[in-house]
């Protein structure tokens, strides 16, 4: 099973620890999953309504994730004219963030940076150089 199969794989496992799936059928059945969490993001709408967040990205693979992660969940992500590209702006209830959104879009994240981090290792060292450790720190030379 090639690494990308594996990342994958990895990813709706934490997706269905997330969605709050008991047993390993429930973890398979991904559509399930999802129609829990878009009933618990209704739910929570209910006593806590949508606000705008503002939701500053550090990358562009970060980014992609988590508007990913909004459309799934029915939440149409935006940014306004003159934002940061990697500024995703959405109205989604203060509980479904703290408990669910930002939770699930961190684990995911990790494991999905750590992936990137060690295939672009993989490829310079073995297509470029193979010394991928980081510059030397020097002192700063004070003139007199």
């Amino acid at each position: 099973m090639n690494d990308e199969v594996k990342l994958i794989e990895k990813l709706i496992r934490i997706e269905a620890l997330f969605s709050g799936a008991k047993t390993e059928g429930e973890k398979d059945a991904a559509s399930n999953a999802m129609q829990r969490i878009r009933d618990r993001l209704e739910k929570i709408q209910k006593t806590d309504p949508p606000i705008e967040y503002k939701f500053t990205m550090t990358d562009m693979w970060s980014k992609k994730l988590f508007i990913a992660l909004l459309r799934r969940y029915g939440i149409k992500p935006y940014r306004y004219y003159r934002q940061r590209h990697t500024t995703v702006m959405a109205h989604v209830s203060k509980q479904f963030v703290d408990e669910m959104l930002w939770p699930e879009f961190k684990e995911l994240n990790k494991t999905l940076s750590s992936y990137l981090e060690d295939v672009t290792e993989r490829v310079i060292s073995r297509g470029i150089h193979s010394d991928n450790s980081d510059v030397e720190i020097k002192q700063k030379l004070i003139e007199t």
